[in-house]
């Protein structure tokens, strides 16, 4: 097979070019369930679960296992699955693309593509307390599996308003305190004391947790 030459044009001077499709397809292997950790998307059952939980567990007798708990995004629900320590687990075939956040049609969160423009629906369930923290016009990873969108996720830092909060008061510094802040998503955040309405801060959507004005 050394030299053999492949065009896609053998009768023209056109040369021949490559349309990679790498990025949606990437390849699927199989990894030792001692290198588990969390966030492996693995496949049970023909079906891509994610790993929330786990434990290496090295009992007095017997063999070593692993202990996980794991979220299946297609039906959202957790389960508990037991590996041997070593055995082979295979990777889901998940793929990721940034898409934007454009609106919200009923009970469904629209997420497009800016090149395309095709759209990308999922159902406030797939969502879940994610909500809190999407705004119209935020760039947001969704997650491909058998060309379906099965999850997203958030930026780790995002920008957000604050609509409701207790005024500040002179002399107030980030250590004295903190008190409950509603932002424009409608999440509800500590904040320090001498935070007010209308100002920006950045959170980390990961916990949650204020980080900074922004």
């Amino acid at each position: 097979m050394a030299g053999l030459k492949l065009s896609l044009f053998p009768n023209s001077s056109t040369k021949p070019f490559l349309i990679s499709t790498s990025h949606r397809f990437p390849k699927i292997f199989a990894f030792s369930s001692n290198d588990i950790k969390l966030g492996s998307n693995i496949e049970v059952d023909g079906s891509p679960c994610k790993v929330i939980e786990f434990l290496h567990v090295k009992p007095g007798k017997g063999a070593a296992f692993v202990r996980t708990t794991l979220r299946n995004y297609v039906t959202g629900n957790s389960v508990e699955k037991t590996f041997r320590a070593g055995s082979k687990i295979e990777e889901a075939n998940i793929y990721k693309e940034t898409k934007q956040f454009t609106y919200k049609d009923a009970a469904q969160y629209v997420f497009m593509d800016l090149t395309s423009y095709e759209e990308y629906r999922l159902n406030e369930k797939d969502v879940g307390d994610k909500a809190k923290f999407l705004k119209e016009g935020m760039d947001c990873t969704l997650l491909f599996w058998n060309g379906k969108v099965i999850d997203f996720e958030l930026p780790i830092t995002v920008k957000l308003t604050v609509v409701d909060v207790d005024p500040g008061v002179r002399g107030d510094t980030a250590q004295g305190g903190s008190k409950p802040a509603t932002l424009d998503t409608g999440a509800v955040v500590s904040v320090p004391l001498f935070i007010n309405r209308g100002e920006e801060i950045l959170v980390d959507t990961r916990n949650g947790q204020y980080m900074s004005r922004a």
